[in-house]
């Protein structure tokens, strides 16, 4: 089996009152056991969605509309709910955004752990799962009496530590952090980062990271997925994606991060994005782009893969 996760098709939509928001366009994704991808993108682009659709836990008004999520040659979409239940924590694990918000206030960190464990093992023996949160708990650098502590006892980074424990109990194939570090001080979000990335290592899993921060993307992810208005633009290597950004949105959101020899100067991409309501015609990408040629206003752009899954979807390349 070559791709640990292979994502074909994924389509994912939100219908109100006001009509049908397309979160999710026929998304393609792939990636190997042990490899680490960054997701990225402006608010509102999916990919928390992208992370949720894959864990099945997309609500109403929201709807998976099509595609596959495969993992380890298992189609999650067409597991039953209680199937799906099984597969989460120990086939694919989702560490969320607020781990403040995440953590049962009213319970220690021991019990919501064993919770965790006995929702998928219920006849191991307590000794067992002790012996494996306490495991967890130094996986991640965190004192065994943390276990006996409840979460507001705890700091914000402690907290999302916690959260990361749990998610690595039942050492899944794919850990999915959603903005991990958002609401965090700079030197939590390094600690945070390097434990992630440590545990991943340890236990062979596949990562994929969502978030804003470009920096924390180029410092230990292998490979940049850039999503815009519910599409994936551009799939590259970190080095590529940072050196040679090939869809001119990379290339705007490359070109508009700080650098020392521009310092007090704010670039930024012009317009915004748009409203997954009412999306362009042809690339979504289009009104905003300084590279647009006539096709672009009524023709979507299909996909151009180099090598590996690594692929831009823009008009420029189709004829290359």
């Amino acid at each position: 089996m070559k791709y640990l996760l292979d994502i074909t098709g994924l389509t994912v939509s939100y219908y109100t009152d006001i009509g049908r928001a397309i979160a999710l366009n026929q998304v393609d994704l792939k990636l190997k056991q042990g490899e680490k991808l960054g997701l990225v993108g402006e608010s509102g682009s999916g990919k928390s969605t992208m992370g949720l659709a894959m864990m099945r836990m997309i609500k109403p008004p929201g709807k998976v509309e099509g595609g596959s999520v495969v993992i380890g040659g298992v189609e999650m979409l067409q597991l039953s709910d209680k199937e799906m239940l099984k597969k989460r924590l120990s086939t694919i694990s989702y560490i969320p955004q607020g781990a403040m918000n995440s953590l049962n206030p009213v319970l220690k960190i021991k019990r919501q752990m064993i919770d965790a464990y006995k929702a998928h093992y219920p006849n191991h023996k307590l000794d067992q799962v002790l012996q494996l949160a306490h495991e967890a708990m130094t996986s991640v650098e965190l004192p065994e009496h943390v276990l006996e502590m409840h979460p507001h006892e705890l700091s914000g980074g402690m907290k999302q530590r916690v959260c990361i424990a749990i998610g690595i109990l039942l050492r899944p194939q794919i850990i999915i952090a959603d903005e991990p570090t958002s609401a965090l001080d700079v030197v939590t979000q390094r600690q945070v980062i390097e434990t992630l990335n440590r545990v991943q290592q340890k236990i062979g899993s596949a990562l994929i990271l969502i978030g804003h921060d470009m920096g924390l993307m180029a410092q230990s992810m292998d490979k940049v997925a850039v999503m815009y208005a519910g599409e994936i633009v551009e799939i590259n290597d970190v080095q590529t994606i940072f050196t040679n950004p090939k869809h001119p949105y990379t290339q705007a959101l490359i070109s508009s991060l700080p650098r020392l020899q521009n310092r007090g100067e704010f670039r930024g991409i012009p317009g915004m994005a748009p409203s997954l309501y009412r999306l362009p015609n042809g690339c979504r990408f289009h009104p905003r782009c300084n590279q647009q040629q006539p096709q672009c206003q009524t023709t979507s752009p299909h996909k151009s893969v180099f090598e590996d899954e690594k692929y831009v979807t823009c008009h420029l390349y189709e004829a290359s």
